[in-house]
């Protein structure tokens, strides 16, 4: 990749996208194009190949996505499968039919079988079922992998997809209806301490595992890749650590200065047992995390209560 390409990053406004945002800055990208969903729906296919037609990226980051947490997932399905399906369907086809030179394709951790070995491996896709609770969501991710596995296939287009595990950071969702768990913890923990609540209460038991990487490492992994992998097959993008919801509640705490009990919902759904991403593949090309999860919290903390982190 040069320094001049123009590259049009889906999603710019999401946790993900904004996070690729300064990655490129960083980089010194200074091509770097954008649209606004009220500027270009990603779901009205004339107008995504107009785009593109007109616009001619050489490099395409697709970030946008519908996204939400268990409850979000779980509540509107339907949703959550169309969106996506059709973002992906018209940006990856578009891309291909503009001659873009590279496509970077986010998929997501949930698309692993919900019971498969840990830690995971790129290879366990497809070997078994999915979580219920987001098997809509994980299937239009499949699906937008698959496009770009096909288009490599049958046309040579540069196009690959990464599996990024759960995120946090600036431009997070705190809508506790729809937002994912670190988030949804900081806002309660914040919130019951300056109501001076005695308790606050979490989803499930606290037991299941989770591992959390902040956005801006995923959007170094990202640039890494877009500038040095040219490969078939997926790679997934973590810190290879994972904690339980029970530790994560409990370090959350401790970031926010909340005092009170800690009490835990049992009639609430755990969602998968364990979900720690192998990434070995991207370790072996040269690639690791930098952000701690407590530095990463407490930085994430910090813009939660200055009114910076959505």
């Amino acid at each position: 990749m040069n320094r001049n390409d123009k590259i049009y990053v889906a999603g710019h406004r999401g946790l993900v996208g904004s996070a690729i945002l300064r990655a490129l800055a960083r980089g010194g990208f200074t091509n770097v194009l954008v649209r606004t969903h009220g500027e270009l729906d990603l779901t009205d296919r004339q107008a995504v190949e107009a785009f593109f037609a007109e616009e001619r990226p050489a490099c395409c980051v697709l970030a946008a996505a519908r996204v939400g947490g268990i409850v979000a997932n779980d509540t509107y399905p339907a949703d959550f499968i169309r969106d996506n399906l059709a973002i992906e369907l018209n940006v990856i086809d578009a891309a291909h039919k503009s001659g873009v030179d590279k496509l970077l394709f986010l998929g997501s951790s949930c698309i692993y079988p919900r019971d498969c070995p840990q830690p995971i491996r790129e290879e366990y896709l497809l070997t078994g079922p999915l979580e219920a609770t987001n098997s809509a969501y994980a299937v239009a991710k499949i699906a937008g992998i698959e496009m770009c596995r096909a288009y490599r296939r049958q046309y040579g287009d540069h196009f690959f997809a990464v599996m990024p595990t759960n995120l946090y950071g600036p431009g997070d969702n705190y809508d506790l209806k729809t937002s994912h768990v670190l988030p949804a913890l900081i806002r309660k923990f914040a919130e019951a301490k300056e109501a001076a609540a005695p308790t606050v209460t979490v989803w499930g038991t606290g037991k299941p595992r989770r591992e959390f990487l902040h956005a801006d490492d995923l959007a170094d992994a990202c640039l890494f890749l877009l500038e040095g992998y040219d490969g078939e097959e997926i790679v997934n993008i973590g810190t290879g650590r994972d904690i339980t919801i029970g530790e994560l509640a409990a370090m959350v705490a401790e970031a926010v200065g909340y005092g009170g009990e800690l009490v835990f919902d049992t009639t609430k759904p755990d969602g998968t047992p364990q979900k720690l991403l192998d990434v070995s593949r991207l370790t072996a090309l040269g690639w690791q995390a930098k952000i701690s999860l407590r530095d990463g919290i407490a930085r994430t903390v910090a813009e939660y209560l200055a009114g910076e982190a959505g």
